[in-house]
């Protein structure tokens, strides 16, 4: 192919896939001139002329505006500097299109009215800062005269939704839900007297004193890691790794007690561990709101949930410890 060769308005048109009133509505805009004119009068294009037709149809397919595309001709910014430009505003709008898919969606499953989507895009389109303030002002009514020690309430202050920058539908519909229900003044208050109800009692009390706070968020959390570990990596709950880490744990948790971990005390903890799903099957059966709050936190962080966690392989762990017998057992 002869680079100097000068094709006329047709062919140009027909080599970068562009309809002949494209072209020249590009000539006409200054995006894409041509090289120059038969002894007739009608416009000629060279073969650089032709790719940066190419290159015009593509952007322009990719939504790009004649500005930008213009700017890049002139040598005012670069092919690259373009294409991030155009794909972070893509991105905006991937996301943009996933929330109204969400509120779609929301609206659908609830025969949601106007005023409803209205509400619903607005939840859908809060910013960080506005999300936290929601949170904030939803456990300052909820904790308002609310007899539970203050350690307790910090703790479920910091059970809060972060929402990713990049979030899926699920997280976007947990979301709206969430938003919505912190919102309503039903809501926090059964929260609060669910609350009540579950730490104003004597074993309540114990569960949200400090020695078991600073165990479940301190130590406790450590020693469970160690737990995660070695169930994910595949051990056997009989290998040495496993039998390690379940041994830390009790222990730990024994201690909160005051009593030494025997063989009984292991017995009787690995009875419990086999029946929390159970346990926790009932509870989900309940209509609990503070539990509700909970499972939406979970899904929009994407942190593990219950069914996640392995109950029957944690009791057959405690089940398989060999332990000393009292009299030479030591902590």
């Amino acid at each position: 192919m002869n680079e100097h060769e000068l094709y006329p308005i047709g062919d140009a048109a027909r080599r970068s896939g562009l309809s002949v009133s494209a072209v020249r509505f590009y000539a006409d805009a200054g995006v894409v001139e041509p090289t120059g004119l038969n002894e007739a009068g009608h416009r000629m294009y060279d073969i650089d002329a032709v790719a940066r037709l190419e290159l015009v149809r593509t952007l322009r397919e990719l939504d790009t505006d004649l500005d930008a595309i213009r700017r890049l001709l002139d040598g005012r910014t670069t092919l690259r500097d373009l294409l991030a430009t155009h794909l972070e505003i893509v991105e905006r709008q991937e996301r943009t299109l996933r929330a109204r898919r969400a509120v779609l969606r929301a609206l659908i499953k609830q025969g949601g009215t106007a005023e409803q989507a209205a509400l619903m895009h607005r939840l859908a389109s809060m910013s960080d800062e506005e999300r936290e303030q929601a949170i904030d002002e939803f456990w300052d009514d909820v904790s308002a005269g609310l007899d539970v020690p203050e350690v307790w309430i910090g703790r479920l202050r910091e059970l809060r939704p972060v929402l990713p920058a990049d979030p899926t539908v699920a997280q976007l519909e947990a979301w709206i839900e969430l938003a919505h229900l912190v919102s309503d003044p039903e809501f926090r208050d059964a929260v609060r007297t669910t609350l009540h109800d579950h730490y104003s009692t004597p074993a309540g009390r114990i569960m949200a004193g400090d020695p078991v706070q600073d165990f479940i968020y301190g130590t406790g959390m450590r020693l469970g890691e160690e737990l995660f570990a070695a169930y994910h990596a595949g051990e056997s709950p009989r290998s040495p790794r496993s039998q390690q880490a379940v041994l830390r744990f009790m222990e730990g948790a024994n201690a909160l007690g005051g009593t030494p971990l025997t063989p009984d005390v292991r017995d009787r903890m690995a009875d419990s561990w086999r029946q929390i799903p159970e346990l926790l099957q009932e509870v989900a059966d309940v209509d609990d709101p503070h539990d509700r709050y909970q499972t939406l936190v979970a899904v929009i962080n994407g942190t593990e949930t219950a069914d996640d966690i392995p109950y029957a392989w944690i009791a057959d762990a405690m089940s398989a410890l060999e332990l000393p017998p009292p009299d030479v057992h030591t902590r």
